[in-house]
């Protein structure tokens, strides 16, 4: 074991003798009473040295005999330590891979906290390896998301859209000035590849057969097809048990969710059902609506906005893909021009709806645990979820 103070926490004293690890308050933590040989045996756990060195550089600071094990094991259990050589073989696959490493500083060092054990961090990145999620659009929000979501990792990220791309579909972070006249679709590769941290696997990991979707992200171009999504369109994806997620813009209002579990929480036939229930004259509207989006070529799609929806949606898919539940599970998060003030509705199952998800409990968000505290956290905030 080569152990590690999580470097993704910045440090700071609060006093003579208490520590605290991390500045926000979902993470911090506070350490204390601690000594002068203690706070200097903290720097000392870096990832560099072993248990053995450890113990001798701690006995020769005058640290009592046991003090370096306890120590390295309060930190373990506060979910503040590392381990250089943690993980199995998938994380060492990673670290054989120096630049997707450096690449993906920033994201080890976010899944080192969500992911509080010894080598979370690489298992995380290994696990996002192996992945595939589809994009069902590739316009200025679904090209976004695609490249981020292979910038993170994701080891196949396939995007699906039709026609050849058009300037307006032009957005940064997505499809660049050069995809304009391109097939969208072979556009939508080319800036998932290029945003890509080295060259994702063609199978799974263990050389098997191709994993099947995790997740589908839907954020068509025609952002009505998002804020009023087609039962039809969904039925697959609810059939097979299928996760999806729908993002998108429309008339400068943004909206991110709901994440749809087949089977728990409600789809969108739900949603047109209630929609049906507080509205009679909806569905002769939408006809209208949908026809109106077919002859129209742009639509209104703020770019600021659009990023923001994007960045958004993305973050959430890899929460889920994580492991965790996100805010938008069964929400729906909306912000409009110009206020861009983001509030939840909550998207309620439907009892007429064939889905199969009424009459079943919601699921709740579960976080993994780093197991007693080494000391309080620094916020009264930490560990809820106050928004997007």
């Amino acid at each position: 074991m080569y152990p590690k103070v999580k470097p993704a926490l910045a440090r700071a004293w609060r006093d003579t003798q208490t520590v605290q690890f991390g500045v926000t308050p979902a993470h911090a933590v506070v350490l204390g009473p601690v000594d002068t040989a203690t706070g200097t045996l903290l720097d000392l756990i870096d990832g560099t040295r072993g248990m053995e060195l450890l113990r001798t550089q701690g006995k020769g600071m005058g640290l009592p005999d046991g003090r370096v094990d306890e120590v390295v094991r309060r930190l373990a259990a506060a979910g503040l330590l590392d381990d250089a050589t943690a993980g199995g073989p998938r994380a060492q696959a990673v670290r054989d891979r120096p630049q997707t490493l450096d690449r993906l500083g920033p994201d080890l060092g976010s899944l080192s906290l969500v992911h509080p054990r010894p080598g979370g961090d690489l298992r995380g990145v290994a696990a996002r390896r192996g992945i595939r999620v589809q994009v069902r659009g590739s316009g200025r929000v679904g090209g976004v998301i695609a490249s981020v979501l292979a910038g993170a990792g994701i080891g196949r990220v396939d995007v699906l859209d039709g026609g050849r791309a058009q300037p307006a579909d032009v957005a940064p972070g997505g499809l660049g000035p050069g995809s304009v006249g391109r097939l969208r679709a072979e556009a939508a590769r080319t800036a998932v590849r290029e945003a890509a941290p080295g060259r994702g696997p063609r199978t799974g990991e263990s050389g098997g057969p191709e994993p099947g979707l995790s997740l589908v992200v839907v954020a068509p171009r025609d952002g009505l097809q998002s804020w009023a999504p087609d039962p039809q369109s969904a039925a697959d994806w609810v059939a097979t048990g299928t996760p999806h997620l729908y993002a998108g813009v429309l008339e400068g209002t943004g909206l991110v969710g709901p994440l749809v579990l087949p089977g728990a929480t409600a789809c969108a036939g739900c949603m047109e059902r209630d929609r049906v229930d507080r509205d009679p004259a909806w569905p002769r509207m939408l006809v209208q609506w949908r026809s109106a989006h077919r002859r129209r070529s742009v639509g209104a799609c703020d770019l600021g906005l659009s990023t923001a929806v994007a960045g958004l949606a993305a973050a959430h898919a890899l929460s889920f893909l994580d492991g965790e539940l996100p805010a938008s599970t069964a929400t729906r998060w909306e912000a409009s021009l110009p206020g861009l003030h983001w509030q939840p509705t909550p998207v309620l199952l439907h009892p007429d709806c064939p889905c199969g998800s009424s009459g079943r409990p919601e699921p709740v968000a579960v976080g993994s645990t780093a197991g007693p505290p080494l000391g309080t956290a620094a916020g009264s905030g930490s560990g809820t979820r106050r928004g997007p």
